[in-house]
């Protein structure tokens, strides 16, 4: 990072800033923060405040303050990073792009919503998205290897962290609820996978006679690789559902394309790009057959007549769970897992912000034992279903003890102590980096010390 020198670099970045501002509903956007070589814009901020209100994120303390700060704080990640060398998995961006599709589309009701309401097309908030998910995995990859492996924490040392205490310092645990789930595939006909598959046939004719899959993976791909040109990056057999694998690892020549393969996700075709041991690289395109809003009607008809015979006693939701297209929890009852990162992780245990934004609105107005009205959902995958759920269970908020959330405990010293060693390290990396703070923005009680200092020493104030 750029230290001392940061000053000559800083003079640049502001003598040139009158070519970036432009006047804009008599709003200039301008340099508030630099850190390091990397200038922090005013715009910057404001496009991140939209997008953490777009996925439903509440916002603690002032926002002007809170965000360029996190925005400092990722870029010093993002520099270690780049000293550590440390490389982003393609095709898990992509699928972070898709999932982060999904959210922000559940959130606000569709993609025209989604447009309307951040300022911007559905393309270029993809990329948005992909550099984004992108510096994510870079920060979370620096902390990993800056805290260790996780220690083997006792039960003395909970409960010794747990006593020292005091009672108006108790961790609170969250309402958390378990859930369980039906689900239904509206019916997809048989003309709409015909016309999907004419495309792909059609795309494929189009490559052998010179176009450039890349851009026609741009152009229609409905996958979050679009944006990549279909480019998934170096991934082994597991990395991607049994379909898609087998078909990708059958390749030899790059010059060809994949019959047409069917997943979970829809219709693919494949390219070849590159093999490399036992990884390979591939670009695919991905088309989605459109279910036409009738269907929707028939599978709501469907789930809300077997959520009145529940409700009916003719049988329980466990035992309607045979009926699920949810494969994760058919065999469990309908009871889903929680696969957020969180000390819930693993556990049927979920706090309202983990479950799926639907799935969140429809447990929220049930009492335990009840079961919901049918409402559609947007899964993992991207496709749009119809489901059902009953609250199994709700353990409401309460100060923790020892005896019934050990676990959670535990979560909470280990996540501490990994919290100090990153303190430490990032209060050291502030105090040896240049940082200018536009006086507008100083008024702040920042999370971290050390931001604002005498620029001419770069010594702090």
């Amino acid at each position: 990072m750029v230290k001392q020198a940061g000053k000559f670099i800083l003079l640049a970045i502001l003598l040139s800033s009158g070519l970036l501002c432009k006047a804009q509903d008599n709003i200039i956007d301008q340099i508030i923060w630099v850190v390091g070589d990397e200038a922090i814009l005013k715009s910057d901020v404001e496009k991140a405040r939209q997008m953490m209100l777009s996925r439903g994120e509440r916002i603690e303390g002032d926002p002007y303050c809170l965000i360029p700060e996190q925005l400092a704080v990722q870029k010093l990640f993002l520099d270690q990073a780049k000293i550590d060398s440390i490389d982003v998995p393609t095709a898990e961006v992509s699928r972070g792009v898709t999932r982060q599709e999904n959210m922000v589309i559940a959130n606000l009701g569709s993609k025209e919503k989604v447009e309307e309401y951040l300022q911007a097309s559905m393309s270029q908030l993809r990329e948005e998205w992909r550099e984004e998910i992108r510096n994510g995995y870079l920060v979370s990859e620096v902390k990993k290897k800056l805290v260790g492996k996780k220690s083997s924490l006792t039960p003395s040392e909970v409960r010794r962290y747990y006593a020292q205490l005091p009672q108006d310092s108790l961790p609170y645990i969250p309402t958390t609820v378990e859930v369980q789930i039906i689900t239904n595939e509206p019916i997809v006909p048989l003309a709409e996978i015909d016309k999907v598959k004419e495309r792909l046939r059609d795309f494929t004719n189009r490559v052998n006679a010179g176009e450039s899959f890349s851009t026609l993976a741009i152009m229609y791909s409905e996958d979050g690789s679009a944006q990549n040109g279909g480019e998934t990056g170096f991934s082994g057999r597991a990395s991607w559902v049994t379909e898609f694998s087998n078909m990708a690892f059958s390749l030899n020549d790059p010059k060809k394309v994949s019959n047409i393969v069917e997943t979970e996700y829809g219709f693919h075709i494949i390219q070849l790009i590159e093999r490399r041991g036992d990884l390979i690289n591939v670009r695919h395109i991905l088309l989605r057959p459109k279910v036409p809003e009738a269907e929707f009607e028939k599978a709501i008809a469907k789930m809300d007549s077997i959520a009145k015979d529940i409700k009916q006693n003719k049988f329980t939701f466990e035992d309607a769970t045979v009926l699920s297209f949810d494969k994760d929890t058919r065999k469990n009852n309908g009871l889903m897992v929680n696969r957020r990162e969180s000390s819930n992780y693993g556990t049927p245990r979920f706090l309202k912000e983990e479950l799926p934004p639907a799935v969140a609105i429809a447990v929220d107005k049930l009492k335990v034992g009840e079961v919901s009205a049918p409402f559609r959902m947007k899964t993992d995958n991207g496709k749009e279903v119809v489901a059902i759920v009953k609250l199994r269970s709700r353990t409401e908020g309460h100060v923790a003890n020892v005896s019934d959330d050990y676990q959670a405990l535990k979560e909470i010293v280990e996540a501490h102590k990994q919290e100090e060693i990153l303190r430490k390290w990032l209060q050291t990396k502030i105090k040896d980096t240049y940082v200018f703070i536009d006086e507008n923005w100083r008024n702040c009680d920042f999370q971290y010390s050390g931001w604002i200092k005498d620029n001419s020493t770069n010594k702090i104030k």
